[in-house]
């Protein structure tokens, strides 16, 4: 299939399911995905309250006053943040006010400390204010009734803030999406254990599970799992049963010893609905449906892998979340040197960012290696998506970089 056919049909075949929702404490409760509108209980400030410190102030009383004529009013009294006022302001009256107190009743503005001069408890007030002037009016910043947060939002701070100026102490999310990640192949080993010949680390595993915790959901290591169709059948079928989504990496290719293509299709319809896409790297990769649970097989190699899940799997973990589908970050930038498709695939070509000496954003292929090399994940920033039937990208040539990860170059 072409990379768009292979999207479409994901998509056709891929029927987001609700998984449920559950009630967390607010400090639990970033990066969640509200399942419930939330409207404002009361009014934000619930008081007139003062934006400065210096004097609340009837602002007639005020009308007129300069340096060579400041207005002439008496200090009644003090008012301190978090405490109600005990005075009424009477005409001609000016009450010590401090950022964020109260506004008395009887005073309607407030002048700073600045514009004023006092003695005793005479005040002499040389900069006019207006009615309302350095005061933020009751419910001015939310209004009693007013939707304040939408279903489907995810919470970051600004909106767990939110949830904490309404008093609130829990929220109702989206249950977070389950997400089984296993390997195959006879040469992979976990890390922590002794590295025998001829076999490599697990490397897939852990770049892909922190891939779907980034995704918004909760990664399950299911281990390594031998090339051996017993085995491998027996993984798959206990990982669809303890989660939402299924990742494998490796055994997709044509190797003798290939087997999870096969195996994926006899767990259950509609089976195998993807099997190798126009695309390069990631030609292998195979997705299949057992029900309403996607299946994705991505190759062993660690590049392809990321790359396919982020453009593939990331998606239908965002909306298996209840979270709105955000496309990875794009920047523009001048090819460093010339980038060659592969005839007839879309080829995505993994590049690093460096300014050049006139403070261009230059892409530069990252030099890949043998199928195997890892050392394209800690180089490359991102990738350059070049169509099937474009040859090559030009040295110099304005492109768009679809970004992994923030670079602290841009």
């Amino acid at each position: 299939m072409t990379f768009d056919e292979a999207q479409r049909v994901i998509q056709d075949h891929f029927k987001p399911v609700f998984l449920g929702e559950e009630e967390v404490v607010l400090l639990e409760a970033y990066n969640r995905v509200l399942n419930e509108d939330i409207v404002s209980t009361l009014d934000i400030p619930t008081f007139n309250r003062s934006t400065v410190d210096g004097y609340a102030v009837k602002a007639e009383d005020t009308y007129g006053a300069d340096e060579n004529q400041p207005a002439i009013l008496k200090v009644s009294g003090a008012v301190n943040i978090g405490e109600q006022p005990k005075v009424v302001l009477a005409k001609g009256e000016a009450v010590e006010i401090v950022t964020g107190a109260p506004i008395p009743e009887g005073a309607d503005a407030a002048v700073m400390v600045e514009g004023t001069e006092r003695e005793s408890d005479e005040l002499r007030v040389f900069n006019p204010v207006t009615a309302n002037e350095n005061v933020m009016k009751k419910g001015s910043d939310l209004k009693k009734g007013v939707a304040v947060l939408k279903k489907g939002q995810v919470l970051g701070s600004p909106e767990i803030g939110v949830l904490a100026a309404l008093g609130l102490t829990k929220v109702k999310v989206f249950k977070i999406p389950i997400v089984a990640v296993l390997s195959t192949g006879g040469e992979v080993t976990e890390p922590g254990k002794e590295l025998p010949a001829g076999k490599i680390y697990d490397i897939n595993a852990y770049s892909l599970s922190t891939a779907v915790i980034e995704s918004g959901a909760k990664p399950v290591y299911f281990g390594v799992v031998p090339d051996d169709k017993a085995a491998l059948s027996k993984a798959l079928q206990t990982a669809l049963a303890s989660a939402d989504m299924v990742i494998t990496s490796g055994g997709v290719s044509v190797g003798p010893r290939d087997y999870t293509p096969q195996i994926v299709d006899s767990l259950g319809k509609p089976g195998l609905v993807v099997y190798g896409i126009a695309v390069k790297p990631g030609k292998p990769t195979t997705v299949g449906f057992i029900g309403d649970k996607p299946i994705f097989s991505l190759p062993g190699n660690p590049t392809s892998a990321l790359l396919i899940f982020y453009l593939l799997a990331r998606p239908l973990i965002q909306r298996l979340g209840g979270r709105p589908v955000a496309g990875m970050k794009i920047i523009r930038a001048f090819a460093g040197s010339r980038m060659f498709s592969a005839k007839g695939r879309r080829t995505f070509v993994m590049v690093k960012l460096e300014f050049d000496k006139e403070c261009r954003l230059l892409a530069d292929p990252v030099e890949t290696g043998a199928a195997g090399a890892i050392t394209t994940l800690a180089k490359a920033d991102g990738f350059v998506e070049i169509p099937e039937n474009e040859q090559f990208v030009d040295v110099n040539q304005e492109v768009a970089v679809m970004l992994f990860r923030s670079t602290g170059k841009v």
